[in-house]
């Protein structure tokens, strides 16, 4: 990256009186319903158990009396969020829960749920906003939207493949990655000098990883390009993996101690906003892993 000079919609419910739908309408919108609450929680029982649970231990465990969780059961069972082995007695969770899972994940297509949140980004901080992935081993831009001011940070593509280690994107994320993949990630691309403040040297790159752990927050100082300084942070998913990365680059003239600071903290919220559509709890962005 070179420095460049409504509508409202009537609920129909069936055999239910057009009073009745509306007294239900006017409940407190923090009420919640007793029965749901409870089956949600005798999923959470069944996911945090390292196996299959008998009724009495789920009983137990959900603080309800034998029939009552016997009868949640059985109306999970029916609908294949709960399995049930007929030989043990015991449950376990369904496998309708993994197609849910697996529906949603394919709902979240990473470009689209992250765009409005970058294009926010960008109008807020008037810099340069990129979104990046590790596609196998290679760093790629899914996402660049150019800063409209006179002096910005441009676009800078060659050898930005190979230069995960010299990127505020490519650090925040190999910095949540299982250091074998990361080993992995530096055999396949080398450690390139793009400039004199490159990171060159394994040692160096794990050293800063580790601040970029303790941070939230990589910052790529003038190191794929001269007079470009990027902060990056990355996204995750529910299971507090690392989807991609954010990052906004801006002029060295710019980044200034004040403005770094501002443009970090508008790049953290930006991913955790974006992390929260993942289900990421908290926004997950900046999650310490040391």
């Amino acid at each position: 990256m070179s420095v460049d000079a409504g509508m409202t919609f009537r609920p129909i419910v069936k055999g239910m009186a057009s009073g009745a739908v509306e007294r239900a309408m006017e409940q407190p919108a923090g009420r919640t319903i007793q029965s749901i609450e409870r089956a949600l929680d005798l999923l959470q029982i069944l996911a945090d158990a390292e196996g299959d649970l008998a009724l009495g231990e789920i009983a137990s465990k959900s603080g309800l009396n034998t029939s009552t969780c016997h009868h949640l059961l059985a109306t999970l069972v029916k609908r294949g969020y709960v399995g049930h082995n007929r030989r043990t007695r015991a449950y376990f969770l369904g496998g309708r829960i993994t197609e849910l899972s697996n529906r949603r994940l394919k709902q979240c297509n990473i470009v689209d749920i992250a765009t409005p949140g970058l294009k926010r980004l960008a109008d807020m901080t008037g810099e340069s906003v990129n979104l990046a992935v590790i596609q196998g081993y290679a760093l790629v831009t899914l996402v660049k939207l150019d800063s409209r001011l006179p002096v910005r940070a441009g676009s800078g593509e060659i050898g930005l493949a190979h230069a995960a280690h010299a990127t505020a994107t490519g650090k925040a994320i190999l910095a949540w990655l299982p250091e074998p993949e990361i080993s992995r990630v530096l055999a396949a691309n080398g450690m390139s000098r793009f400039t004199e403040r490159t990171i060159s040297t394994v040692s160096a790159l794990m050293e800063e990883l580790r601040l970029v752990r303790r941070n939230g927050c990589a910052i790529d100082n003038e190191e794929f390009q001269p007079g470009v300084v990027c902060v990056g942070v990355p996204v995750r998913d529910h299971a507090g993996g690392v989807k991609g990365a954010i990052s906004c680059s801006m002029p060295a003239m710019r980044a200034k101690v004040r403005s770094r600071e501002q443009v970090k903290a508008a790049v953290k919220q930006c991913a955790a906003a974006i992390s929260e559509r993942f289900g990421a709890v908290g926004g997950g962005a900046g999650q310490d892993a040391t």
